[in-house]
């Protein structure tokens, strides 16, 4: 437990449909005293589109799964740090915004620390960018207080397969990640920084409204069923 934050490593290239079938249960066992947990792991190579998702995936040797999570088409594969968050946002008295802002800061955080400037954000485009370029992504669904899913920290990954999209829905948006800004550090490395940023960022926290919400890559939300 860090912060009274649960934190799972998984280990080896997981299956999208594995961890996201493995979210959906744990958000739906969950008790009103259940720790909250953050993921880390690195997919096989997938397509995923969100719930506002507008383009078809590219057909391939790459699936692509169509999932609840807010936000447009994307990528994930080797090389890519995925971070999920469990959190149960009511009883943290977390909002939306502030869980988006802790991700997006986070990632700021972990980005200062390798000797990364110029990182920020865009409004309306969550995300986290450097230069012009994105660096990491943003997907969350909020269904009863709670969130699943999360981001995605581009590291040392073959980038190739966003070329054949518009990441995020955005056609035309240069992809980046820590390894073309000079930077040579692996996952192991980057990984428990991310997560010591983010759990500093989510239990420092103003009150703001929570509700149930898809918040994906692009500022186009919806409400949960």
């Amino acid at each position: 437990m860090i912060g009274n934050f649960k934190v799972h490593y998984w280990h080896g290239l997981v299956d999208f449909e594995e961890s996201w079938r493995a979210m959906r249960a744990f958000s739906e066992a969950r008790a009103d005293d259940t720790p909250d947990e953050i993921w880390v792991l690195e997919h096989a190579p997938v397509y995923t589109r969100g719930r506002n998702a507008k383009e078809a995936a590219p057909a391939g040797a790459i699936p692509t799964v169509d999932t609840d999570r807010g936000g447009d088409l994307t990528y994930h594969g080797p090389g890519q740090l995925i971070v999920y968050t469990l959190i149960d946002l009511t009883r943290r008295r977390i909002g939306v915004r502030h869980l988006v802002s802790a991700l997006e800061s986070a990632v700021q955080d972990t980005l200062a620390v390798f000797h990364i400037r110029g990182a920020h954000t865009r409004p309306g485009a969550p995300g986290v960018y450097v230069g012009e370029a994105k660096i990491a992504s943003l997907g969350l669904r909020i269904r009863g207080g709670r969130s699943y899913h999360g981001l995605a920290l581009n590291v040392a990954m073959d980038l190739r397969p966003f070329a054949a999209i518009a990441p995020c829905g955005y056609r035309g948006l240069r992809m980046t990640q820590i390894a073309d800004c000079g930077v040579p550090a692996a996952m192991d490395q980057v990984a428990p920084v991310l997560v010591s940023k983010l759990i500093t960022r989510l239990t420092h926290h103003p009150e703001d409204h929570v509700h149930d919400a898809d918040i994906g890559h692009t500022s186009r939300q919806s409400t949960s069923p």
